[in-house]
């Protein structure tokens, strides 16, 4: 049965409402949870950007859901704090905790002063990064000298079950390339054909492991208000890699996201007041074969999504 969860967006709203937000969606029925795990937002009217690895423990805490992040080791996170920080909650909360490791954004990763690599090289370095944390969570101790560099590191806290390591991918051609060592695969909502582009890409290549889909939504009762959120809230997001990952900060994003057109940003969220049409948007994801499907309403106030969906929206779905 599809797992259905509520994404916790960091760039945001603050922690502390975020966790808030967290415990009502299990109150209201939602079965999982995912955050993001960002630097800085993606413009300055969302205007938060808390640390991840500090909230994930409190929401596993606070709830009984299982919950999920999406990480880019190797420039901003050695993988060697990565691999700590998986094991550690997954000793804590056997079960419950998975990561979704990509290659980060330039607008995350540039605080370090290094310089931000070429997509190829920053795949490379993904490679090694995901190789390092897997033989850490495995017991062994590690040096590796390469992309990133490790001297005679070892976890002495692990998990008896390592948590699972998702590939997260929004192009046919990552997907395919996560399925050499993915346990399963993220991406983000987009047309369905694209999307069953990447689903085929990855199970042909022999992906394994559950798919995962982010859905970017926006809803209230009035259809005007639903616009105006996600134009305020989600504007800065609608642009295709390389843009997306290049851009260095944030008054970069805002200045070239100034004159985005409506029907643009309609490709990107899910905008509507009728929660019949958000129900038929999910059902085609369904059909997709998503085994969990995380639903981020990019407003600020998540309480009347996460009331209104639990009780409206998640039983149709449950109920096909």
């Amino acid at each position: 049965m599809t797992v259905f969860g509520v994404h916790a967006s960091h760039e945001q709203i603050h922690p502390t409402a975020l966790l808030e937000s967290v415990v009502r969606a299990e109150r209201a029925g939602f079965d999982a949870a995912m955050c993001s795990d960002h630097y800085a937002p993606w413009s300055e009217r969302q205007g938060q950007s808390a640390f991840a690895w500090s909230w994930l423990g409190a929401a596993l805490q606070a709830t009984s859901l299982p919950l999920g992040v999406v990480n880019a080791p190797g420039q901003r996170y050695h993988p060697a704090i990565i691999a700590q920080a998986i094991g550690t909650l997954g000793a804590m909360y056997p079960g419950r905790f998975w990561a979704a490791l990509g290659t980060g954004e330039a607008a995350n990763e540039h605080i370090t002063g290094d310089p931000w690599p070429r997509k190829d090289v920053r795949n490379a370095r993904l490679r090694e990064c995901v190789d390092v944390i897997r033989a850490l969570l495995a017991g062994e101790e590690v040096s590796h000298d390469g992309l990133v560099r490790v001297d005679r590191a070892k976890l002495w806290t692990r998990p008896e079950q390592p948590p699972a390591l998702v590939g997260a991918a929004v192009s046919v051609a990552t997907a395919r390339w996560c399925a050499e060592w993915a346990d399963g695969l993220i991406t983000v909502n987009a047309p369905v054909s694209h999307l069953r582009a990447m689903i085929d890409a990855y199970r042909d290549a022999g992906g394994r492991g559950p798919l995962s889909l982010q859905v970017h939504l926006s809803w209230t009762p009035d259809e005007g208000e639903a616009e105006r959120i996600a134009y305020d809230q989600w504007r800065s997001n609608v642009f295709a890699p390389p843009v997306c990952w290049d851009l260095e900060t944030v008054e970069h994003f805002d200045v070239v996201s100034e004159q985005v057109p409506m029907e643009r940003l309609r490709e990107v969220v899910n905008i509507s007041a009728d929660l019949g049409r958000h129900t038929g948007w999910l059902e085609e994801y369904l059909d997709l074969g998503f085994d969990r499907i995380f639903l981020h309403h990019v407003g600020q106030d998540l309480g009347p999504f996460i009331d209104t969906f639990g009780t409206e929206v998640l039983p149709k779905l449950r109920a096909r």
